[in-house]
C-alpha cells in the first residue's frame, strides 16, 4: 500500500518553475562611442548594432566639462527611476557626483525635498554635526557618491535613501557591484577600467548586473562609455566567455593551506599525512590539482607545508610508526600553533607578533595606551600604509616623554622622521613595517582620544571610511591576540590589559558610556542620552523602570525601553555568574595540595 501511494505521489507532483513567481527582467546592453549608443548583439558581424545618436543640447562649457555626456545619460532616467554610475576611482566618483549636479535644473531639488532634508540631518546626527561638503551639495539633487571613503553610518543612510527612491542616483567605484543590493533602472560605467586596470569579463557582468528591478522593473540596461582607442579590447570583452574559477588554497598561503592544516590537526578532524593528503584531494583544489600543479604533486606540496609549520614550531611531528612498509608520521598541535589557532592570528604574522609582545615584557609602557596600541595594530594595515612624513613629524614632536619612550624602545627616533619629512637621506636603517605601524597607532591613539572620526580624519588626512576600517580591524585584531595570549603562560600580564583595550577600541566612545553600550540596542547616541539622564551604570539601567525611561529619554518606544532594561539585567546576571564562578575557583582547594594524594590513596 505504500508502495503504491509514493507512486501515485510522485505521479500527481507537478513541477514549479521560479519564473512563476520571480519574473525575469530584460537587460539590453549598450555601448556609447562620441555621440552614438549601440546595442550589444552577439548575432551582428562586429557584436554590436547602432541603435541611436544622443538628443541633447550641450552647451560650450558643459561639453568642456562633461565630454562623455553623462548629464544627458543620467537625465534620460532620473528622478523617477535609480541610476547608477561607476567611476574608475574613489576621486572621480566624488567629481562626476559634484559635475552632474551643477547641470542639473532646479526641479531635481523639488523631488521629495522634505525627505532629503531628512537624510542630511540623519547623516551629520551618526557624524556628531559634521557632513562632507560634496554630500551636503549634491543629496538636495538626489545625487551622492558611494566608495569606501564613507563610514558605515553613513554608507546604511544613503543606501535606505537610494532603495526608497529618495536618491536617484549614485556615483560609486566597483564595491558596490559585488554584495550591495541596489538595483538600478540605468547603469552606466564610466570606463572599462577599474583603476588602472582593463575590466574582466566577470567584473563587467556584476556591474551590468545592477541593471533591472525584478517584481519592480520589466527592463533594464547598462551603458558602457567607451573611448576610440578601446573599442577593440570592449568588443573582445562582451564577447567572451567567462573567466575560469580557480582555488586559491596554495596562492595565499599562510591564509589558505597552511591556515587549513593547522585548523584540521588543532581541531583533530586529521592528524596524520595519509588522512591530510586525503582531505586535501576532496578540496576545491585537489579537483583542480592537474591544472593548478605543474612542478610538484599534491603530495609534495602537502609535505612541504607540513614541513615549514613544524620549522615553524606550530607543529610538532609525532614519533614514526613503523608497523606499515612505509613510514606513517602523525602530527599534534604545539603551544604556539594552538595560540595561534585560538587567535586566528595569520601565520605569516604569527612569529612576529610573538616576538614583539615577547620584546614587549621586557619594557612594557603603561602610562599611556600607545605602547598596547602598537602591538595590536593590524601587520597587514602596516604593510600598506604610505605615512604623510610632515604630519607624521608633527605628531611625534607633541609625544609625551613615556610616549617617547615607546617609539625609542621601536628603534623609531624622532630625528629619522625628522629627515624623512625634509626629504634628506638617511643613513641608518630603519624597519620599514615597524614605522608604518606605529603611524597607524599614532591614528589610532588620537582616535580613542578624540573618539571623533571627523577631526582624526582632518588630522591625519586620511578617508574617514579608512580610518573606521582601521579601528574595526585593530578591535578585531586585538581580540584575536587576546585569545593568543591566554594561550600562553608567559603572556598572562597582557590578559586583563588587552580586554580592556578591545573594549575600547570596539566602541570608541568615551570611557564611561562603555559599560551602557554593552546593552543590546544602546549605541554611542542612546548611550549618551542615558548617562546625562543620570543611568550611568549597567546597575542603574537594570533596575531603571521602562515607563520612567520613555518620559525621560527623547525618541524612545516603549519596546526599545523594555528591551534596553531586559538586556541590561540579564548582561548584570551573567557578570554576577560569573565572578561568582571566579571566587568559587579561588577558594577552592587545589588538588596537588600536599596531603590530599596520600589521603585519597588510603581511602581506596
Amino acid at each position: 500500500m505504500l508502495k503504491t501511494f509514493k507512486s501515485s505521489f510522485k505521479q500527481n507532483i507537478t513541477p514549479v518553475s521560479l519564473d512563476q513567481y520571480v519574473p525575469k527582467v530584460e537587460l539590453k546592453e549598450y555601448l556609447k562611442i562620441n555621440d552614438a549608443i549601440y546595442e550589444v548583439d552577439s548575432k551582428a558581424e562586429n557584436g554590436m548594432t547602432f541603435s541611436r545618436l544622443l538628443n541633447y543640447k550641450y552647451s560650450e562649457a558643459l561639453k568642456k566639462m562633461d565630454p562623455d555626456h553623462l548629464v544627458a545619460l543620467v537625465t534620460e532616467v532620473i528622478p523617477n527611476y535609480s541610476c547608477l554610475v561607476f567611476c574608475p576611482t574613489k576621486k572621480n566618483c566624488e567629481n562626476v557626483a559634484e559635475m552632474i549636479c551643477k547641470f542639473l535644473s532646479k526641479e531635481y531639488l523639488k523631488h521629495r525635498e522634505e525627505e532629503k532634508h531628512e537624510v542630511i540631518k540623519n547623516l551629520k546626527d551618526v557624524s556628531n554635526g559634521n557632513l562632507c561638503p560634496v554630500l551636503k551639495r549634491t543629496i538636495p539633487f538626489g545625487v551622492a557618491y558611494h566608495h569606501s571613503g564613507l563610514t558605515n553610518d553613513e554608507r546604511k543612510l544613503l543606501e535606505e535613501a537610494y532603495s526608497t527612491g529618495v536618491l536617484c542616483l549614485f556615483t560609486c567605484t566597483s564595491t558596490l557591484a559585488a554584495g550591495v543590493n541596489l538595483p538600478a533602472r540605468r547603469v552606466i560605467l564610466r570606463a572599462p577600467y577599474v583603476a588602472k586596470e582593463f575590466l574582466k569579463r566577470n567584473q563587467y557582468k556584476q556591474m551590468i548586473g545592477r541593471a533591472g528591478r525584478a517584481g519592480i522593473d520589466s527592463t533594464g540596461e547598462s551603458i558602457l562609455i567607451l573611448q576610440e582607442k578601446d573599442k577593440q579590447q570592449v568588443l573582445e570583452l562582451i564577447s567572451r566567455p567567462l573567466e575560469n574559477c580557480y582555488s586559491h588554497l596554495v596562492q595565499e598561503f599562510t591564509k589558505g593551506i597552511q591556515t587549513l592544516f593547522l585548523s584540521l590537526i588543532g581541531l583533530k578532524i586529521a592528524t596524520n599525512l595519509d588522512d591530510i593528503y586525503r582531505f586535501m584531494s576532496g578540496t576545491f583544489f585537489g579537483v583542480q590539482q592537474k591544472i593548478l600543479l605543474k612542478e610538484k604533486s599534491l603530495w609534495e606540496v602537502t609535505v612541504e607545508s607540513l614541513r615549514y609549520l613544524t620549522e615553524k614550531g606550530l607543529l610538532q611531528k609525532d614519533t614514526v610508526d613503523k608497523s606499515k612498509e612505509e613510514f606513517q608520521y602523525s602530527f599534534h598541535i604545539t603551544k604556539l600553533g594552538r595560540a595561534s589557532f585560538k587567535g586566528t592570528i595569520d601565520l605569516a604574522y604569527c612569529d612576529i607578533l610573538y616576538r614583539d609582545l615577547k620584546k614587549g615584557l621586557e619594557g612594557l609602557v603603561l602610562e599611556s595606551l600607545l605602547h598596547l596600541i602598537y602591538l595590536t595594530t593590524p601587520y597587514d594595515m602596516a604593510s600598506q600604509c604610505n605615512p604623510d612624513w610632515m604630519i607624521y613629524f608633527r605628531q611625534f614632536s607633541q609625544l609625551s616623554p613615556a610616549e617617547q619612550n615607546v617609539a625609542a624602545l621601536l628603534g623609531v627616533s624622532e630625528n629619522f622622521i625628522g629627515k624623512k619629512a625634509s626629504g634628506q637621506a638617511i643613513k641608518k636603517k630603519v624597519d620599514k613595517d615597524t614605522v608604518n605601524r606605529l603611524y597607524l597607532s599614532f591614528v589610532l591613539y588620537a582616535l580613542l582620544k578624540e573618539t571623533n572620526i571627523w577631526s582624526v580624519s582632518e588630522k591625519f588626512n586620511m578617508p574617514r571610511g579608512y580610518i573606521q576600517s582601521l579601528l574595526t580591524g585593530a578591535a578585531t585584531f586585538s581580540s584575536c591576540v587576546l585569545h593568543f595570549c591566554e594561550e600562553l603562560e608567559e603572556f598572562w600580564v597582557y590578559k586583563a590589559l588587552l580586554g580592556e583595550l578591545t573594549k575600547k577600541l570596539t566602541y570608541c566612545v568615551k570611557a564611561e558610556l562603555i559599560p551602557l553600550m554593552e546593552v543590546t540596542g544602546v549605541l554611542e547616541g542612546r548611550a549618551k542620552q542615558l548617562y546625562s539622564a543620570g543611568y550611568k551604570s549597567l546597575i542603574h539601567l537594570a533596575n531603571a523602570d521602562p515607563e520612567v525611561l520613555i518620559r525621560t529619554i527623547d525618541h524612545l518606544s516603549r519596546r526599545q525601553a523594555k528591551q534596553i532594561v531586559s538586556s541590561a539585567k540579564m548582561l548584570l546576571h551573567e557578570k554576577a555568574e560569573a565572578l561568582q564562578e571566579e571566587v568559587e575557583e579561588l577558594l577552592r582547594l587545589p588538588s596537588d595540595f600536599p596531603g590530599i594524594a596520600s589521603s585519597s590513596t588510603e581511602k581506596s
